[in-house]
């Protein structure tokens, strides 16, 4: 077992199923963006602005955009000094073909999966121990 997964099965981490559908976006500039919405995510750096966000919410200035995300949130406030809990959960789903889009907050951490993947994705964690809590409408 690798010192993630030995983590993880001691913290017995639950997940939470999210219900929005999501977009994985390049946006020319954040003036479209609502930031104040819930599941809203930006990065910047010296190379692009992206967005995260509900596909109801993606911006008329989106440059590039990916729908049919959907996620879930590892719950509670996780520890900094906790390590691989994201690998642990990114080796499960490589390991049945599930690629992953992560987003981390300060508080925990989110991995969206293509839409197709979800429901197999999170019976995958479910089999692996992972808690996965009933998905709130």
């Amino acid at each position: 077992m690798s010192q993630g997964e030995n983590t993880e099965k001691k913290l017995e981490l639950e997940l939470e199923p999210l219900p929005a559908a999501l977009s994985v976006c390049r946006v020319a500039d954040y003036s479209g963006v609502r930031p104040d919405e819930p599941l809203c995510f930006t990065g910047s750096t010296d190379q692009e602005k992206s967005l995260v966000c509900p596909t109801a919410l993606v911006p008329d200035n989106t440059t590039a955009r990916e729908d049919g995300w959907r996620a879930f949130r590892v719950c509670g406030v996780l520890d900094f000094a906790l390590t691989g809990i994201l690998a642990g959960i990114a080796g499960i789903l490589a390991s049945h073909q599930i690629g992953i889009f992560a987003v981390s907050t300060y508080n925990t951490d989110y991995i969206l999966t293509r839409e197709e993947n979800f429901c197999r994705a999170l019976e995958a964690l479910r089999e692996a121990g992972y808690t996965i809590r009933p998905m709130k409408e």
